[in-house]
């Protein structure tokens, strides 16, 4: 099939890889200049493991085109992507400019019948809107045919979403025609050969589900965590629980995790969307609240056990962060606990020194300043970031910090103490180390008594 996918972000570059490499025609528009020129000279944007290779591939191949021009996508097209921003208002609310902007400029420019999907993050109703405006303008240049638009929510997880893309749980389609969905079940088939995953409902139940799904994730996430600040009032140890609870089938092991709080371009802005949607409906989304005050209380815990560690003096001292980005596999910053940390740290007066595989570039551009007058030290190797440290402050679970030499890091610290984010250390190998080690919602190895809020 011939598609146009319209915006080269994250979820747009993985979705047209994918489809080319299934042997599909795809055109990606995108209207950055210099992401542009950056994608024709074969430069992936985004950390993506896997990503890289695909586009230069698929690019090489001539399968997969990159263009500023609309009406080049459009030409002869069967299916048209869009995969546009939906960034957080101030508000809280998703700012669908984007969204309609390209539903404008497609009623102006489409040339033949296709099908529309939207493949953004939206509210529901968005599709209707799209499809609306878009036949509108069709109907102004007296075009005898009107298009119809489908939703095709992405369910894909950073360092992991080639994957994800290639291999689905499931293929979610909104459509109110069966045609639109027998389309999209064909452009899909390559990637459900062992099983059928597709499931096909209408518009809205779409949209919904996509918000629903990342707000229950978020959900478990911070109903563990809350949990950790119990434990750590009831000398408990919540990794115990979190075995405990897990092995049953009704809840499992995904997102049980205690830890230092979630980030990322989906959860914090589409668990803010859809408590925003529902105030718009008059209803008080409790649990939705519930969770987004966790998670906003989880991002200071780091910050406030150094700050109590210390007896309230952090300035002049020397902290290690290990980890910088959201989540490992990506080099994405946004909404990260790293930066919760870093900032009370600086404010603190306290020297950082941070280290991440992906994710250093981006942490540079947002701290020119401490960079500049060398409050803000990024290093290289974990090693190096912890020489001359006061205290080791693990945030991002990257593999290379799982099992790093020990004896080496206590010898470079000046005070041999780790707080760990993520809970991913052995306490009483730590301890036998010499260290003093604080997790999240577990009994203190050492002699530091830290009580999570």
């Amino acid at each position: 099939m011939r598609l146009c996918i319209i915006g080269a972000g994250y979820v747009g570059l993985v979705t047209a890889a994918c489809f080319a490499e299934m042997g599909n025609q795809v055109v990606c528009v995108e209207r950055d200049p210099d992401r542009l020129a950056a994608l024709r000279r074969g430069e992936c944007p985004i950390h993506e493991p896997g990503l890289d290779t695909m586009l230069a591939q698929q690019r090489l191949s001539g399968q997969l085109v990159f263009t500023g021009q609309l009406l080049e996508g459009l030409r002869q097209v069967d299916i048209v992507f869009i995969a546009v921003g939906t960034p957080a208002q101030e508000d809280g609310s998703a700012d669908l400019s984007h969204v309609l902007e390209v539903a404008d400029q497609l009623g102006r420019h489409l040339s033949r019948a296709c099908l529309v999907v939207n493949k953004s993050t939206v509210p529901v109703g968005t599709c209707e809107a799209v499809a609306q405006r878009i036949n509108r303008q069709l109907a102004s240049r007296s075009l005898d045919w009107r298009i119809s638009v489908a939703s095709n929510p992405e369910f894909l997880k950073e360092g992991a979403a080639i994957e994800d893309f290639m291999r689905p749980d499931r293929v979610i389609i909104g459509c109110d025609e069966p045609h639109s969905a027998e389309l999209l079940q064909r452009l899909y088939s390559p990637f459900l050969r062992n099983r059928d995953r597709v499931l096909v409902m209408g518009l809205r139940a779409a949209e919904f589900t996509k918000y629903a799904a990342n707000a229950f994730l978020a959900t478990k996430i911070s109903f563990i965590n809350e949990m950790a600040a119990l434990c750590s009032l009831l000398d408990v140890d919540i990794e115990q629980v979190r075995h405990g609870i897990g092995s049953d089938r009704r809840i499992g092991t995904h997102f049980i995790y205690a830890g230092c709080g979630y980030g990322g371009s989906c959860f914090p802005k589409d668990v803010r969307a859809l408590i925003s949607t529902a105030r718009q409906q008059g209803f008080d989304p409790q649990i939705l609240r519930a969770v987004q005050a966790r998670n906003t209380l989880q991002k200071t815990l780091l910050f406030e056990a150094l700050h109590q560690h210390f007896g309230g003096y952090l300035q002049g001292r020397v902290v290690a962060v290990w980890g910088l980005a959201f989540k490992p596999g990506t080099d994405d910053i946004r909404e990260a606990p790293s930066l919760v940390l870093i900032d009370a740290l600086l404010a603190a007066g306290a020297r950082v020194q941070a280290t991440d595989p992906a994710a250093m570039a981006a942490v540079a551009r947002r701290y020119p300043d401490a960079i500049g007058n060398a409050q803000l030290v990024l290093c290289e190797t974990l090693y190096g970031c912890a020489q001359g440290a006061d205290a080791v402050v693990l945030v991002t679970e990257w593999k290379q910090f799982r099992q790093p030499d020990f004896l080496r890091i206590r010898g470079a610290m000046r005070m041999p103490m780790l707080f760990d984010g993520r809970n991913i250390y052995d306490r009483a190998e730590l301890s036998g180390h010499g260290f003093l080690y604080h997790g999240i919602g577990r009994p203190v190895a050492g002699h530091c008594k830290v009580t999570a809020a």
